[in-house]
């Protein structure tokens, strides 16, 4: 990938170097995901008017009722999904603003992402050429099942909040890989990581978060 769009002010490069010191006294101690954290500037994938906020550690919304998670919140999930090495192919579920998979551009070989609602879609297309990043396909697409006609995968990550992680959608993991999801419903949620390993699939709860929900169909 090519240089990344830059700011100035709020929105340097010296900003995002704060925020990833952050990252670390976080927890967060994967060398490339703080790296990609670092090369990603999420100003570029917010409204022009909260780009003076986009490296603090929160959401923020991006329209249609959606948000981008905070920095920290990015960075445990791919962090959890590297597992400290290179990936091949990732499948992210809940695009929105594309934050994310640019984050994951820098983390894996190929990128599909998809989001329900097009003009999220047309948003993080446009955010994403800006980047220089082309190896993100971003599809307007019902994530609930996931992608399996491109499956397997080596990690499925997952941006917003499920009921329930279903079978179909573990199925489409690689075997060593991992899903990363939000599992439950308004304040009641868990980050679940779930393993596919040689003696059978091994689901772990995390930490509390906060998700918008997952929904069907497109829009």
């Amino acid at each position: 990938m090519s240089t990344l769009a830059s700011g100035i002010g709020m929105t340097s490069q010296r900003t995002r170097a704060r925020m990833v010191e952050r990252l670390k006294e976080q927890g967060i101690n994967d060398a490339r995901v703080l790296a990609a954290m670092n090369a990603i500037p999420r100003h570029v994938f917010v409204e022009e008017a909260l780009q003076s906020r986009a490296y603090e550690d929160t959401p923020l919304p991006i329209g249609q009722g959606q948000t981008i998670s905070s920095p920290y919140t990015v960075a445990r999930s791919c962090e959890l999904a590297c597992q400290g090495r290179p990936l091949d192919k990732v499948l992210e579920i809940g695009g929105g603003c594309g934050y994310q998979a640019a984050v994951l551009s820098l983390l894996a070989r190929q990128v599909l992402s998809l989001e329900r609602i097009a003009a999220l879609v047309r948003h993080a297309r446009e955010s994403l050429s800006a980047c220089r990043i082309n190896n993100v396909l971003m599809k307007i697409a019902d994530g609930s099942h996931g992608y399996p006609r491109a499956a397997p995968y080596d990690a499925i990550v997952v941006a917003a909040a499920m009921p329930f992680i279903p079978d179909e959608l573990k199925a489409q993991i690689r075997p060593g890989g991992r899903l990363i999801a939000p599992v439950g419903s308004g304040e009641d949620q868990r980050l679940v990581m779930v393993e596919v390993r040689e003696e059978g699939v091994v689901e772990q709860e995390l930490e509390v978060v906060k998700f918008v929900p997952l929904l069907k169909g497109v829009s």
